[in-house]
């Protein structure tokens, strides 16, 4: 188990412009299999992640992991962010911020470029991929130091069903091999196939959260069961 977990928020709040959009929020994350967060546009569901990443301004309240000296994280956004480098320059960027030995990294690269399936494009421009293949290389990026944790921000909401279904897997995998991840997603299908645990977020306010059989079979809150029948909420 990695030790720097458990991730506690303690009475938790961000403000913009005086309005509060999101708290307060106490919330205790230890490591597990997939989470994912769901609830409607404007819920919150961006700004939670961005904070238990570190790069959202905390307006009261604290963002504290077990050990802070230790986090190791990685963040894939919605729209995914390639640098204006060749594939290959894109995963091997990472491991050069932190000085790796080039022959490890040309080892990680090879294995992450043939995992995502982007072996015959190592060497083009990044920029000149699908949508599907710039969010694989961006996830594979966020994969290659081996993070403790992986926050997702709707990966996939604007690609295709093989592009989805290819993400779905690596991310799978990647929580089978000990990576904790943690995801933004408006598809309840996704949600019900990836699914460990579930935060319910839904005016800022987490409303709910539980096992992913207990949260979709047996939902407790009056909101939840709206949400999930497809109700518009305001």
């Amino acid at each position: 188990m990695s030790e720097m977990f458990p991730l506690t928020l303690s009475n938790l709040s961000v403000r913009r412009r005086g309005k509060t959009v999101l708290g307060p929020i106490d919330l205790v994350i230890d490591q597990g299999g997939p989470m994912m967060v769901i609830g409607p546009n404007g819920s919150g569901k961006t700004t939670l992640l961005r904070v238990m990443h570190g790069i959202e301004r905390i307006s009261e309240g604290t963002a504290t992991w077990a050990q802070s000296d230790q986090a190791n994280h990685g963040y894939v956004f919605q729209s995914p962010v390639v640098l204006r480098r060749s594939v290959a320059e894109n995963l091997s960027y990472p491991l050069q911020l932190i000085n790796t030995p080039k022959p490890q990294i040309k080892t990680a690269v090879d294995h992450w470029i043939d995992r995502i399936g982007l072996t015959k494009v190592k060497d083009g421009s990044a920029t000149r991929l699908s949508g599907g293949e710039r969010q694989k290389l961006a996830i594979a990026r966020a994969l290659i130091r081996d993070p403790d944790v992986l926050f997702l921000d709707e990966p996939c909401s604007n690609l295709d069903g093989q592009s989805t279904r290819e993400i779905e897997a690596l991310l799978l995998a990647t929580a089978a091999a000990g990576t904790r991840v943690i995801m933004a997603t408006h598809d309840m299908g996704q949600a019900r196939r990836l699914a460990s645990g579930v935060l319910f977020v839904m005016g800022g306010r987490i409303i709910e959260t539980g096992s992913a059989p207990d949260i979709f079979s047996a939902p407790k809150t009056a909101e939840l069961k709206a949400f999930l029948k497809g109700d518009i909420l305001i």
